[in-house]
């Protein structure tokens, strides 16, 4: 009877022994769904393949930028020098503009230009001028960034794909949800760091150039009119002023009649009053 007794504690023993496994491998199984976003983030950055630079030479990434400024006899020969050069140099103007200050003409003029040809374009329409009143040349080197941006990229995707995964492994609606809210926030962020790839290399590739070419108008400044000149401008803004004085006593003169009249007849009132 003992001897019975014993064999079945043990039975029991097993079969408690067994389900804790199963249940305990159950739990394991579910916390590595659940596994937390940002555990996982720092195992797919430390894991990720970092750029290889070994043995690979890296293309630089250049941002270059050119502004210039100087004075022309004449405006319309310059545009068409300007676009003779852009046509050669296969670039194109993104922006045109013109306008008048006090004692000149001037048109500005922003050009987009293959990073390869900067240098003869900038040459090419330098011909002919005598100086610059303005000319910068920046240049800015951005590969560290370019290349620190790029291996964040490719991380973030390393990263969605192990999300997908799980997903794919998901049974309960609540991991489904949990799972999908981590793959949105992880695709917005790979869309903004390929909107910042693209943007980069776009400044990099296509250079950016202003230029604003004036003309100076001597005759409207002043300088070259002659006294006598001045004194019969004056004398003739005198005139017009005069005739303008009466001409305003004309438009008027209904309201001057009348005001005389009651002025005639107060004043002959307050005469009688005194008398």
């Amino acid at each position: 009877m003992r001897s019975k007794l014993i064999i079945a504690l043990l039975f029991f023993a097993v079969l408690s022994c067994k389900k804790a496994e199963a249940v305990a491998s159950e739990e394991m199984s579910i916390q590595a769904v659940r596994l937390p976003a940002t555990k996982m983030m720092e195992e797919a950055e430390t894991n990720s393949e970092s750029p290889k630079t070994e043995g690979k030479i890296i293309e630089q990434k250049i941002i270059r930028n050119g502004n210039l400024k100087f004075e022309t006899d004449n405006l319309e020969a310059t545009y068409e020098q300007i676009k003779i050069a852009v046509k050669k140099g296969k670039a194109f103007i993104q922006n045109d503009s013109e306008g008048k200050e006090y004692a000149s003409i001037y048109r500005r003029i922003t050009v987009r230009i293959p990073s390869e040809n900067f240098d003869s374009f900038i040459k090419e329409i330098s011909t002919g001028v005598a100086y610059f009143d303005n000319k910068e040349i920046s240049s800015q080197d951005v590969t560290e960034q370019y290349i620190d941006i790029d291996a964040r990229l490719k991380a973030k995707k390393k990263l969605e794909n192990r999300y997908l995964e799980l997903l794919a492994k998901a049974t309960k609606m609540s991991e489904m949800l949990a799972i999908e809210a981590q793959l949105s926030a992880i695709r917005e962020e790979i869309e903004a760091k390929e909107g910042q790839l693209r943007y980069m290399q776009n400044q990099v590739s296509l250079s950016t150039i202003t230029i604003e070419f004036y003309k100076t108008i001597a005759e409207e400044s002043g300088v070259t009119i002659s006294y006598g000149a001045k004194v019969w401008n004056a004398f003739k803004s005198g005139f017009y002023g005069i005739s303008s004085f009466f001409l305003g006593l004309l438009e008027v003169w209904p309201f001057i009649i009348i005001v005389t009249v009651l002025f005639y007849f107060i004043r002959k009132r307050f005469k009688k009053k005194n008398i």
